[in-house]
């Protein structure tokens, strides 16, 4: 057995999160973690809720609603008008799909690194309209952006009617060329859908210049709000055919001043709204908590990303599988194809997964992906992380 070092202290700044201290938490990408300072605040408008339920959400929800969706909207680089708040990225996908009238004969393109959840989506609406799912070959490991960006191209045809991109791939975590991919697609005549699970808080967004047909994301990821919180973005133009998932009483009741893009989702029946309430605070939070504001918060998590693969790649003596460029707060690795490290096609989670958290309280996940399947490590670098822990992980790989 390897002599391990002592076990990780993390950041300082991990002091802001309720996370375990026993645990090696290196998995933010997964379900993000909210600070502190967010959960108080979602107990408090909890409590109100449950103190006065009818003023709470007939009376204060609409105001609260639009407070918070102003905030997100500023560090998502829109306006306000052009957000709804959902559960979650994958809710967002589930709308548009939902409210395209897709004919027999159309194609939706995504690429083979698309997040399973989300091709099952278009799987259904294909397989409801007679359509069909293209998954464009997107290499991985790669070189450059631009093989990326050739194999979406090449997958187009006259009859795409609309493209799945992920702004960040969650198997690879790839940070796409979505601006290049955007201009590319659309210029074929295009919409585009970008699947934006990763992106609030590990890349800008400035999706007021970008102008996708719609964007899905999560809030609760790298953004550190309540788990519950997404919003989709939809151009002007492409905003009126929408619908949620949940039609209720905005499809035909309108308030005064509120859009109805905005009447019919803010309400999808009775639930928990704190979670969107609070996102606004959230974003805040994250922006407040270095001087440097958001790009501070995003350039730190990049640059403990680069030195934690670089640990990685090291120890397992392979070389990087994208340029430091592809990549956010995250990074993925290929595991060596070795005896020691095979997983069952019975077992849903990796068996070093389970040994890794069980024997030295390391929580980073392992995925299954690919072509034919093959074990990738995925490492997340967020502000509570410290580079101590990833050498940890390094030595712990190496424990018997």
């Amino acid at each position: 057995m390897t002599s391990l070092p002592t076990f990780p202290l993390p950041s300082p700044l991990a002091a802001h999160w309720t996370l375990d201290p026993a645990v090696t938490f290196l998995n933010h990408g997964s379900f993000g973690a909210c600070p502190r300072a967010i959960l108080d605040q979602q107990s408090e408008f909890r409590a109100r809720m449950e103190a006065e339920p009818v003023r709470f959400l007939t009376r204060d929800l609409p105001g609260l609603l639009d407070a918070s969706r102003e905030r997100v909207a500023h560090h998502a680089g829109c306006s306000p008008e052009d957000l709804a708040f959902v559960p979650n990225a994958t809710a967002g996908v589930n709308a548009v799909l939902g409210s395209l009238a897709l004919q027999s004969g159309d194609e939706i393109l995504t690429t083979t690194h698309a997040y399973n959840a989300c091709a099952n989506v278009l799987r259904l609406a294909a397989e409801r309209a007679g359509a069909q799912v293209i998954f464009a070959h997107m290499p991985f490991p790669l070189e450059s952006e631009d093989q990326a960006v050739q194999a979406i191209l090449e997958a187009v045809t006259p009859r795409t009617r609309l493209a799945l991109i992920d702004w960040i791939t969650s198997p690879t975590a790839l940070v796409l060329p979505v601006e290049r991919l955007v201009r590319e697609l659309e210029a074929r005549g295009v919409d585009v859908l970008l699947d934006g699970a990763h992106a609030p808080g590990q890349v800008p967004m400035k999706l007021g210049e970008l102008r996708p047909a719609w964007c899905a994301a999560n809030l609760h990821k790298w953004m550190c709000a309540p788990k519950g919180a997404g919003f989709l973005y939809a151009r002007e133009d492409r905003r009126d055919l929408l619908r949620p998932v949940i039609t209720s009483h905005g499809e035909n009741t309108r308030r005064a001043g509120r859009t109805p893009f905005h009447d019919r989702f803010d309400w999808p029946g009775t639930l928990d709204p704190t979670a969107w309430i609070c996102a606004g605070a959230a974003t805040d939070w994250c922006a407040g908590l270095f001087p440097g504001g958001l790009a501070e918060w995003m350039a730190r998590g990049h640059a403990l990303a680069v030195e934690a693969r670089r640990l990685l790649c090291d120890a397992w003596d392979i070389p990087p599988p994208c340029p430091e460029a592809m990549l956010g707060a995250m990074a993925t690795l290929p595991v060596p194809a070795s005896s020691r490290w095979e997983w069952p096609a019975s077992e849903r989670i990796a068996p070093w997964q389970t040994h890794l958290l069980e024997r030295h309280a390391v929580e980073v996940p392992f995925f299954r992906w690919g072509s034919p399947p093959r074990a990738w490590l995925r490492v997340s670098a967020a502000p509570y992380n410290a580079p101590g822990q990833y050498a940890y992980l390094r030595a712990a790989l190496a424990d018997d």
